[in-house]
């Protein structure tokens, strides 16, 4: 099967997502982080389809070809929760099977907490439980070093100016070796397009906070109630062990910690197998 491109409209804005499989699959809603986009799921489009899933990748408000509306204000989590939700509606759904990455799988923690009864398994990437890493972040001298870098990403202008300077070339190192090159010019692309970037980075204006403690904002997530499975690098360069160590006991349901050894921060493009497996085991089980 081959994911095809379609415009949704979801919580008063226009989403545009890639979707693949048989329509009356279970659905699988997969959330991207920062700096992506849809295709960072390609991979996982297609393990999900040809496991009888209707797998659904969307560009998050502020990127790629979905809507982006202004102001930091309208990036806060209760707004990318409500995407979600109305992204499953949209498909005409109830429920769905929710995974995400990096700002997806911090949104997808939110939706699992706040909506139990509209989730079915969640699969996070790389961000344990924000309660989990919003300790860490007070606690943990390595996790608050990880962290130093969201002190740039909240200076308005001066974060922009930084990153896109030659080219995107800060924004492309991030990738490093991990992500294919012609992937990650897209991203950059879509990223270079009017007040993109700042709407990229209103996610962590939005929602975290200057100092030390920069993820205490988001520490009253609540427990988790569906089975969960958190997949995590031991090489991630941003979320360190701490924090994926503490998760479960944030989940007053099934869990499951994968390490991956060796792996960094993308985990879709680094371990794409292990990846499509704990989907489609979610999915099916």
């Amino acid at each position: 099967m081959t994911a095809s491109q379609h415009m949704v409209r979801a919580n008063g804005l226009r989403f545009r997502t890639l979707v693949d499989g048989p329509p009356r699959g279970d659905m699988c809603i997969l959330l991207h982080g920062f700096p992506e986009g849809a295709e960072s799921w390609s991979r996982q489009l297609t393990a999900l389809a040809d496991a009888g899933c209707l797998a659904v990748a969307p560009d998050l408000r502020g990127y790629g070809l979905t809507d982006a509306p202004e102001g930091v204000e309208s990036y806060g989590i209760d707004h990318l929760v409500d995407d979600v939700a109305g992204l499953i509606k949209a498909f005409g759904r109830d429920t769905a099977h929710v995974a995400g990455h990096d700002w997806g799988a911090i949104v997808a923690w939110f939706f699992a907490a706040r909506h139990p009864d509209m989730i079915r398994s969640l699969t996070a990437l790389s961000v344990g439980h924000p309660a989990a890493l919003a300790a860490a972040s007070r606690e943990d001298a390595d996790q608050q070093e990880r962290s130093r870098y969201i002190q740039l990403f909240l200076m308005e202008g001066k974060a922009e100016r930084v990153l896109a300077e030659d080219d995107y070339r800060r924004l492309r190192a991030m990738f490093v070796d991990a992500v294919p090159k012609p992937v990650v010019d897209g991203f950059a692309r879509s990223l270079s397009r009017p007040g993109r970037l700042s709407a990229a980075l209103n996610y962590y204006r939005a929602n975290l906070s200057a100092g030390g403690g920069a993820w205490e904002r988001l520490a009253n997530t609540g427990p988790i109630k569906v089975g969960t499975a958190l997949l995590w690098g031991d090489q991630d360069p941003a979320l360190g062990r701490r924090g994926a160590e503490s998760t479960g006991r944030y989940v007053e349901a099934e869990f499951e910690l994968v390490v991956l050894e060796g792996a960094g921060h993308w985990l879709q493009f680094e371990r794409p197998a292990d990846v499509s497996r704990s989907l489609t085991a979610a999915a099916t089980h």
